[in-house]
């Protein structure tokens, strides 16, 4: 699948991340997990987390890209 996004400085994207498996608990029982994935992913490439929530088998989240960071 090919999305469209705009790479705009300063844009907020909102998505949903749903496991294959709805019935596991995997995103909660490797919290701890997921954080240091997202730690790393913020350090190549930052992004500010305007929200978060995480629940067994899928996530929302708010991201919003820097100000001031060339995109493309």
């Amino acid at each position: 699948m090919r999305y469209r996004r705009a790479l705009l400085e300063g844009a907020t994207y909102f998505f949903t991340v749903n496991l294959a498996d709805r019935s596991s608990r995997l995103l909660v029982e490797r919290i701890d997990d997921l954080r240091d994935v997202v730690r790393e992913v913020r350090r190549r490439h930052p992004f500010e987390i305007e929200a978060w929530v995480v629940l067994p088998d899928h996530l929302h989240a708010i991201w919003r890209l820097p100000e001031d960071r060339r995109l493309g």
